[in-house]
């Protein structure tokens, strides 16, 4: 378990690229004004993870009514399998990057020593075994700990970029932040929907003193339930006294969403529903009948679309409450309330994700990683992306153990943020 001193130091420390009391020296200390990148990735075929977020750094992305070239350049990489479309071997060819059969040789060029200023770890897609409650164990973990297993032997840190959740076991999790914490590594990781454009432009107001949240979301478990799970975590971090860690999680999925929603309120076992109509009343992709539009559904028509329906119900340590909802057949994006205390009418917003083939909100992502390996420091707590990942695990668990509510005491997660905004605003 992390204490709450142990967390608030750490936001000080992780991504500062300071000495370290093992002497290792910062990737700054790199003379070159463009810094050279290794990626590290599960597998690069169109529309995957690497597709969206490696390539960001080969072509440049639209930032600000301008198309941004990265000052980095991607000179290894490292991909652990070749589906039959692969693109690494292509893009190898064009850009002018050597694939290597290791991690440590990809962040040597094949040679003795480092060569590379930073490493972008995507373990995203492929073909890997399950765990017993269906999460793909996707190798972050082992990716992060080849890195920095590189970083001892040479007594030099690098900063790392870590797509999505850091890992699908909780104790792995852990031991990536406490990693990066005694090496002195700037780590940033998570979701593109933190950093995405947000509709209308708002934040949760620095401070605030908040009742109950909700994220209405599309996808499934071990894989959307972690973006979703980051759009509520990245507003509930700003409310009053900052970030106090989870209590308990319920999952739930099928008739027992239906239940919990009929209910009508958080005490009498579902969620509070004028969140709900905030977070439909939001969406652009809200389902409607054939030869209908501009209708809000109701409760058959919703179950009648929706074919397995999922809840997290979270408990924060401090009372404040949150559901995450996964409603395929309903919504295609991902949408945001939260019901502040003494105002009548809840806050809410889009989170919005621009469609194919550019896909803006992977370079919303990829200009937070820039920042990373550029500053040496993260621009937000790696705390958000460690318990979002232990919340994914514990509503996987609880949907897998019958559905039962679970204390989380091992999600005692204790961090602050500052009063600013680091999602795409124009």
């Amino acid at each position: 378990m992390f204490s709450r001193r142990e967390f608030i130091a750490a936001i000080g420390t992780v991504g500062t690229g300071t000495v370290a009391s093992n002497h290792l020296l910062s990737a700054q200390d790199t003379t070159g004004s463009r810094k050279k990148m290794a990626v590290i990735t599960t597998e690069w075929r169109y529309h995957s993870h690497a597709w969206h977020m490696a390539e960001r750094f080969l072509a440049g992305y639209p930032m600000n009514g301008r198309w941004h070239r990265p000052a980095l350049d991607v000179v290894s990489a490292y991909v652990d399998q070749f589906p039959e479309k692969d693109l690494s071997r292509q893009r190898a060819a064009e850009f002018g990057f050597t694939i290597y059969p290791t991690i440590a040789q990809a962040l040597r060029l094949g040679g003795e020593t480092m060569a590379v200023d930073a490493v972008l770890i995507i373990g995203e897609h492929g073909k890997y075994s399950k765990s017993q409650f269906e999460q793909t164990k996707y190798p972050r973990y082992e990716f992060f700990k080849a890195a920095t297993d590189v970083f001892r032997a040479e007594g030099r840190v690098l900063p790392i970029f870590n797509d999505k959740h850091l890992s699908w076991n909780w104790e792995w999790a852990k031991e990536m932040v406490a990693i990066a914490k005694e090496m002195k590594i700037p780590f940033t990781a998570g979701s593109s929907l933190p950093v995405t454009f947000r509709m209308p432009s708002i934040d949760m107001p620095y401070g605030a003193e908040v009742d109950e949240m909700m994220c209405v979301a599309m996808g499934g478990m071990d894989s959307y339930d972690f973006h979703a799970l980051e759009v509520i975590q990245c507003m509930a971090e700003r409310r009053r006294g900052g970030e106090t860690g989870v209590a308990a999680v319920q999952g739930l999925r099928g008739d027992s969403v239906w239940q919990a929603m009929a209910s009508g309120s958080w005490a009498a076992g579902g969620w509070n529903s004028q969140l709900f109509a905030a977070c439909l009343s939001r969406s652009h992709t809200l389902a409607q009948a054939e030869s209908n539009s501009h209708r809000y559904p109701t409760v058959e028509q919703i179950q009648q679309w929706v074919k397995q329906p999922v809840a997290y119900r979270i408990e924060y340590r401090d009372g404040t409450k949150a559901t995450m909802l996964l409603m395929n057949g309903l919504v295609g994006d991902f949408t945001f309330a939260a019901s502040l205390k003494g105002k009548p009418e809840p806050i809410s917003t889009l989170f919005h994700l621009p469609p194919n083939p550019n896909v803006v909100y992977s370079a919303a992502l990829m200009s937070k990683a820039e920042e990373t390996i550029l500053t040496g420091k993260s621009p937000y707590p790696i705390e958000r992306t460690l318990l979002t990942s232990g919340l994914v695990e514990a509503g996987v668990r609880s949907v897998g153990t019958g559905q039962v509510r679970l204390d989380t005491p091992h999600l005692d997660v204790q961090y602050q943020v500052e009063n600013k905004s680091t999602f795409w605003e124009r």
